[in-house]
């Protein structure tokens, strides 16, 4: 096929059984098969997150959704759940997604511009964050409530207790058929109060925002200095959710100096407007790279650095090599070899931004504290993916 395909024509080619068996899902066979099926994946302690799936036979009208009231949607939507899943950046949620969907359907990357389909087809939130629309309780106070959610991500309540005033919890009072509370990061911008919006968590693997967050120039900004001075800050350091940056705080506690640092969630996504307006805010900090691990959570920490240095930055990655062009200078790095301090032997960085990475056996800080090593497993193309989802389909197999 010539040209660049839109969001339209590679959405009809991917099944959300695609998707949800890359992320781990396996088929129930308890369920049975026919209109519906249904993709249970269970995580460390025992919680499960189930899916269930209309028009399994049909990839282009397959939606899903859970029968404890959370959220579904299409193949779009589970894609948005799960973004670091994926190992992909860009410079906005919908780059990120398009590369996604061209990956799975073995397709040219999509035209980022096609606004016109995903504003009718309501991916386009252009919605206000409407504080209104969810009961919001404290964290302190409700710490027994609260605990279970940080208890299956192995966070103590010691360290809990540290950050409760930056969290809370939330219910959705639009949503029909969940009634209970989540876990709610209150996104806000540097220097300010008002909430604009929440990174959310519930059990398992559920993840969210609130309809209509701020995630462009807001973020979870947990500033533990207790002072309004910002140029106290010493370290300000950056992670991809609240869970993995409490955790980095967790596991290296006795070694940070908390009362001159600050800890931030960037909620999965990189905006350059989120990172920036931080760091303007602490002028005198240093940022620090707790990203993940993996390839996209490497490549935040070289878009990190290019950005607080002023350094225009382009990244093309194919399956062997990682080709960049920073501020003029192109080179190619093999893709276990791209980091921040690759970088600066390529290109002069006087803003030394730091790094402090989870151990390389683990794929970021929480899966440090839970001690989850990484598990490498072969990367099947599409074809296989069908095939075996087709056999598990016939057999009734949950793996």
């Amino acid at each position: 096929m010539n040209g660049t395909l839109n969001f339209k024509d590679l959405k009809a080619k991917i099944g959300v059984d695609d998707i949800a068996y890359f992320l781990g899902y396996r088929l129930d066979r308890s369920a049975g098969v026919g209109r519906y099926i249904e993709m249970v994946l269970a995580d460390h302690a025992g919680h499960t997150d189930k899916l269930i799936i209309k028009n399994p036979k049909d990839k282009a009208s397959q939606t899903f959704f859970r029968r404890n009231g959370a959220k579904g949607g299409d193949v779009v939507s589970l894609i948005r759940e799960n973004l670091h899943s994926f190992h992909e950046s860009g410079r906005t949620e919908w780059e990120i997604v398009g590369k996604v969907l061209a990956r799975f359907a073995n397709e040219p990357i999509p035209d980022y511009g096609d606004s016109r389909y995903l504003e009718r087809a309501g991916y386009v939130d252009h919605r206000v964050f409407n504080p209104d629309r969810y009961e919001v309780k404290p964290v302190m106070g409700n710490l027994a409530e609260a605990m279970p959610f940080f208890s299956q991500r192995g966070i103590r309540e010691e360290t809990v207790e540290v950050f409760t005033s930056f969290l809370r919890l939330v219910k959705d009072k639009e949503a029909v058929k969940y009634s209970l509370f989540n876990l709610g990061f209150p996104y806000t911008v540097a220097g300010k109060d008002k909430v604009l919006g929440y990174e959310i968590r519930g059990f398992g693997h559920y993840k969210s925002k609130a309809a209509g967050t701020n995630s462009t120039t807001a973020a979870w900004t947990a500033d533990l200095s207790g002072s309004d001075n910002p140029h106290a800050i010493d370290n300000v350091y950056f992670a991809e959710s609240g869970y993995d940056i409490m955790a980095f705080y967790q596991a290296n506690r006795q070694r940070l100096d908390s009362v001159h640092s600050v800890f931030v969630s960037l909620g999965g996504t990189f905006s350059n407007e989120q990172v920036k307006g931080i760091m303007n805010y602490y002028g005198e900090a240093r940022a620090v790279d707790c990203f993940d691990n993996d390839l996209a959570g490497r490549i935040y920490g070289i878009r990190m650095a290019a950005l607080l240095e002023g350094l225009p930055l382009s990244i093309h990655k194919t399956e062997s090599e990682v080709r960049m062009l920073v501020g003029g200078n192109s080179f190619v790095l093999p893709p276990d070899e791209v980091s921040v301090s690759e970088l600066g032997k390529h290109v002069s960085l006087r803003y030394k931004v730091g790094q402090w990475k989870a151990a390389p056996v683990f794929k970021d800080w929480n899966d440090q504290i839970l001690n989850k090593p990484i598990v490498v497993e072969p990367v099947n193309n599409k074809f296989m993916r069908d095939k075996k989802l087709a056999e598990d389909r016939e057999k009734g197999v949950v793996r």
